[in-house]
């Protein structure tokens, strides 16, 4: 499977990816792409990435074996920890590698989508690290059911924009940040938070992940030896996903991402275009993109990056899906039996190890799950909806 994780020629994976961008954007993204390709191949560069990646977000995370869940469930179970970052999600990777790129060229601003929160607060906090300006993105639904998140991007400095169109979600938050960075290109970078979008940012993005796999890797090779049998990641557009692929690609492990029952653009979808991306999204039989369901708001996305539509294309990753009720189970499960509270988004993964182990994760296998983020930011959503599903019974 060697070079399956190379650069993509023409902003390809396979037949995904591309750049479909109106010609008002089509300069800007090769602005961007020429800044990356020059700066990720410096060293000067990526030694100082690196060294505020480690002094000042936290890494290396660890990897910690869940010893309790890998009782209950009979496979080895060890969880990647990006809870632990600075921020508290692995957000925080992207978004310093993106503003450290914004002031190499020179901009003075940084906008921004957001469904859960968690990359507009990384980029606000980047930007308050690095003195740039901040305007995030962020649907009308998500504003309400993230409070805490919106109160944290004011604190530090950031303007959140609502976004009343469409869903009121992710979808429309892109939407709008890329209509506005098409008024202000000259003075603004768009940091994009996943691995979706025209092309670079796919690529981007993965590579400024891809500490997270490296980093697994080497953790599991010194604690067990060898590599996992499975590793395992929550998609949404599946940047935590494709930078913990990125450091097993190459090796025998079977990768598995989670996708939300009522998202699901691999599972459920077909090929499209959306959001200057090729890639399998949901949509009806004229092309119209529909609206993705899920209780995790960053996962609530109708579409998905293309690497993960070429891995899936090719055989390499396989794609499952959970349902709410089963994330909501998993939060509970995680929670009492290691004392840690999941994102929603990562307790879509635990949720799909919970129901197989012993089925498709055979007993007794070896698992790198990657713990996204932390829980901190759905306690009222997940408050309230065991609460209601306890009236019930």
């Amino acid at each position: 499977m060697s070079g399956i994780m190379d650069y993509p020629k023409n902003g390809r994976f396979g037949d995904f990816g591309g750049r479909y961008v109106p010609e008002s954007l089509h300069g800007a993204c090769v602005e961007v792409e020429r800044y990356f390709e020059k700066f990720w191949s410096d060293e000067d560069f990526k030694a100082e990435y690196i060294h505020i990646l480690q002094e000042y977000a936290g890494r290396p995370t660890p990897l910690t074996h869940a010893k309790r869940l890998s009782d209950q469930l009979s496979v080895d179970v060890f969880l990647k920890r990006e809870d632990l970052t600075h921020t508290g999600s692995h957000k925080i990777n992207n978004v310093i590698g993106q503003a450290l790129l914004t002031k190499k060229m020179g901009k003075k601003k940084i906008i921004a989508e957001t469904g859960a929160g968690q990359h507009g607060v990384a980029t606000a906090t980047a930007a308050a690290l690095f003195g740039l300006s901040c305007q995030v993105y962020m649907g009308e639904v998500d504003v309400k059911r993230q409070a805490l998140n919106v109160f944290r991007m004011q604190l530090l400095g950031a303007e959140v924009i609502p976004v009343g169109s469409g869903s009121r979600t992710l979808k429309d938050a892109v939407n709008e940040a890329m209509r506005a960075w098409v008024s202000e290109i000259e003075t603004t970078h768009y940091c994009i938070g996943s691995v979706m979008g025209p092309h670079p940012y796919p690529y981007m993005v993965r590579e400024f992940q891809r500490v997270i796999g490296e980093e697994a890797a080497t953790q599991f090779a010194n604690q067990q030896g060898g590599t996992p049998d499975f590793v395992i990641a929550c998609i949404g557009g599946g940047s935590n996903a494709a930078g913990t692929f990125a450091g097993f690609v190459d090796t025998k492990a079977k990768l598995i991402g989670v996708e939300p029952e009522g998202g699901a653009a691999i599972s459920r979808g077909s090929p499209g275009v959306v959001h200057g991306m090729r890639s399998n999204l949901l949509q009806d039989e004229f092309g119209q993109v529909q609206e993705a369901e899920s209780i995790s708001a960053g996962l609530d996305y109708p579409g998905v990056g293309p690497e993960h539509s070429y891995l899936a294309s090719i055989g390499r990753a396989s794609y499952k899906t959970v349902s709410d009720s089963e994330v909501l189970e998993a939060v509970t499960l995680l929670s009492q039996l290691e004392g840690i509270v999941p994102a929603l988004e990562p307790a879509h993964a635990v949720a799909y190890l919970a129901r197989e182990a012993g089925s498709e994760i055979p007993k007794d296998s070896t698992v790198v799950l990657t713990l996204s983020g932390r829980g901190d930011k759905d306690a009222e959503v997940v408050a309230s909806l065991i609460s209601a599903r306890l009236g019930k019974k």
